[in-house]
């Protein structure tokens, strides 16, 4: 069947124009709010196209620092999904099947619950009268409270928490499909447990950490609720200084060109993303 043949099918499908509506409604609801922010990114007051609120942005260090301060902590709590995440998928592999749905519903049931209240319940765990200080005061170990919150410290420890399944349960997916015969020839071929793990196990599972670490880097780029509450206004982020930007001062121009280069990361990280999945389902 020609190209031509196989287009004209598809057009005529009565699915696709069940479908048309639905398109339509997401390009009108997604699609067109983004190319407006796009557009206000590089109009200039006069109408006409400049680059200069990119400029401004480039040359306003106070743009540039919170910039930064957002990859740097994205970084950071990328770095501890994969330290906490990675024992914990393993760990859920090894498990029998029976204990491995009860391990993955712990997982899960953080999703059923709003992000907002999970951040408050931070507030209640970490604050200065809250069960952790009170435990170490109890204990003698500090003689006075320790400031968890409304610091960079506190933002990463709710952004963990918040994040953390997203890393856990496409790894241990990806684990479970590792054959657990190449594991036994390498250990009947004289490797160690610990080898085996190092030379045969890890290197299978790293195409699918890797994706995970960058759908959770993607995701702290554009974290909002969490930094603001437990941040308490103190730990700039990008999506705090847009808030900032577009509802209090107001800037649109400005936050639009801040959103396209935040746009422009986070597509290029997506593209990393989806080569890296297609790279462990070709393994």
């Amino acid at each position: 069947m020609s190209r031509s043949s196989r287009s004209s099918g598809v057009l005529r499908s009565p699915t696709l124009w069940l479908v048309v509506p639905l398109l339509l409604v997401m390009a009108a609801g997604f699609n067109l709010p983004l190319l407006v922010m796009l557009g206000r990114s590089v109009v200039g007051a006069e109408g006409g196209f400049t680059l200069a609120h990119f400029a401004e942005v480039a040359e306003t260090s106070v743009y540039t620092k919170v910039l930064l301060n957002t990859l740097r902590i994205a970084v950071i709590t990328t770095g501890l999904c994969i330290l906490l995440g990675y024992p914990l998928a393993y760990w859920l592999r090894r498990l029998p099947p029976r204990w491995q749905m009860v391990g993955l519903s712990m997982v899960v049931i953080p999703f059923w619950i709003s992000i907002l209240v999970r951040t408050y319940a931070w507030i209640v765990v970490l604050g200065n009268a809250g069960m952790v200080n009170r435990g170490l005061l109890g204990l003698g170990l500090v003689d006075e409270p320790v400031s968890f919150l409304y610091n960079e410290l506190g933002v990463i420890i709710g952004t963990v928490n918040v994040l953390l399944p997203f890393l856990v349960l496409p790894l241990f997916a990806a684990m479970v499909k590792i054959d657990d015969r190449l594991l036994r020839a390498a250990e009947t071929l004289g490797a160690s447990p610990w080898t085996t793990f190092w030379r045969v196990f890890f290197p299978l599972s790293l195409p699918s950490l890797a994706a995970g670490a960058v759908l959770v880097f993607i995701l702290t780029l554009g974290f909002f609720i969490t930094p603001a509450v437990l941040g308490g206004g103190r730990v700039p982020m990008i999506a705090n200084m847009l808030d900032l930007l577009v509802n209090q001062m107001p800037s649109w121009e400005i936050a639009s060109a801040i959103s396209t280069v935040l746009l422009a990361v986070t597509l290029a990280l997506f593209v990393l993303y989806l080569r890296l999945t297609r790279l462990e389902e070709s393994r």
